[in-house]
């Protein structure tokens, strides 16, 4: 397989090509692009040029994902999905999700037409962070063909999904030829870590194992407000120290089982006066861990431990699940296969759980589903100072290349 003679070169041109499309965004000196706004176009306009390069063809599907594909001349070729996302968070980094669509343009034009036995199906979604509409993954959700049933869906505006659709000027009614049919041999995601791990190890790479599963929940603590001046200390019923039993319980427990974390991310308690004891207080809950019976264990547990605290303070708990996401492993086969990539080009390929959620979560589900990690310097994300270094992007090229390699030398044995 012939590459490409300068990946210093193509690595700092993978790292503009982030720079350019950061400056497509919905709120001027920041980088923020939500689903199907209007500077998107501008976004997919820049993958265009560069796909247009390589000869690849390229479109939108219905729900806004942009496609580029490089046909193989092999018969009965199966499909590799390369892809990862393009929206962000509001006041974001450039290289959450845009890197691996760019990554995958790179290792593209790597290849330049060395023949591959199956086809690759480059897609930089439409949306992953859930942001406008309170619901993730709805660009995936449309590749693997279940995106219709969040159609009417509505974002703060009380616009619909398929409403928003339309003003961007794609058919609702070709939703399901946003659907990738076909015989796909796998899905390949490349996204920068979003954590300190692998900085913190003195590596480049990491081999994903699993994605994480998460419950995130609203709760609430009630108990009685009064007088923070006139109520003696032990009649008492306060929300908030009740509250600050659970959210130590939730940190304990984390603490102590391996691989679990626990976040109470929002508290608000009510009436919110410095002399009035806190008669209520809402919190959330965020628990994940790669095991789907660890997880729900420890939700179980802290349930109860919540149930505890208020029955021996005279308060009331209640609890409403918001969204949950199955742990997802990754395949074994491809994972190996990236693996053997990752030792080829000396990288350490130690296994790692993602504690946030991908594409791959989605994808996974449905057909098998491969994950690199590139170095996130200081474990930031989702924060205008998120950045990536040349070394590890070059790093990441060589391996996606290899793995290419190896998955085609697969292909050709079936």
């Amino acid at each position: 397989m012939t590459l490409v003679s300068d990946w210093t070169a193509l690595a700092g041109r993978t790292l503009a090509c982030c720079l350019e499309i950061a400056a497509c965004t919905e709120v001027p000196g920041q980088i923020t692009r939500t689903f199907l706004c209007p500077p998107m176009h501008e976004a997919h306009a820049r993958l265009d040029a560069w796909a247009a390069s390589l000869g690849l063809q390229t479109r939108e599907d219905a729900a806004g994902n942009w496609r580029a594909t490089r046909r193989s001349a092999r018969p009965g070729a199966r499909t590799l999905v390369v892809g990862s996302h393009l929206d962000s968070v509001p006041d974001a980094g450039a290289y959450d999700g845009v890197l691996g669509v760019v990554l995958g343009l790179a290792l593209l034009e790597a290849l330049g037409d060395t023949p591959l036995p199956y086809h690759v199906e480059l897609v930089g979604f439409s949306e992953e962070e859930g942001v406008r509409f309170g619901v993730p993954f709805i660009g995936s959700r449309a590749l693997v063909g279940t995106a219709g049933e969040l159609l009417e869906v509505t974002d703060a505006g009380g616009k619909t999904v398929a409403q928003v659709i339309a003003e961007y000027g794609l058919d609702v009614g070709r939703l399901e030829e946003a659907r990738l049919t076909g015989d796909v041999l796998g899905y390949l995601e490349m996204h920068i870590e979003q954590g300190p791990v692998l900085e913190a190890e003195g590596r480049s790479l990491g081999l994903v194992e699993a994605i994480a599963g998460q419950s995130r929940l609203d709760l609430t603590f009630t108990g009685k407000a009064n007088h923070a001046g006139t109520t003696p200390m032990g009649l008492r019923r306060d929300a908030l120290t009740g509250t600050s039993a659970f959210v130590l319980a939730a940190e304990n427990l984390a603490r102590s089982t391996p691989g679990l974390v626990a976040t109470v991310g929002s508290l608000t308690p009510l009436p919110g006066a410095s002399n009035v004891i806190p008669g209520e207080v809402h919190l959330t809950l965020d628990i994940r861990h790669a095991r789907d019976e660890v997880r729900l264990g420890a939700l179980d547990q802290l349930l109860t431990v919540a149930e505890g605290i208020a029955r021996e303070r005279g308060l009331t708990f209640s609890h409403q699940l918001r969204m949950e996401e199955h742990a997802t492993p990754m395949n074994p086969a491809l994972t190996v296969l990236l693996g053997e990539a990752m030792s080829a080009e000396g990288q350490v390929a130690v296994p790692m759980v993602s504690g946030a959620g991908h594409d791959a979560m989605l994808v996974g589900q449905v057909w098998p589903a491969a994950m690199l990690f590139l170095r996130s310097p200081g474990g930031l994300s989702h924060h205008p100072d998120e950045a990536v270094l040349e070394e590890d992007v070059e790093a990441a090229l060589r391996v996606g290349a290899r793995f290419l390699r190896l998955l085609a030398e697969r292909e050709e044995a079936r």
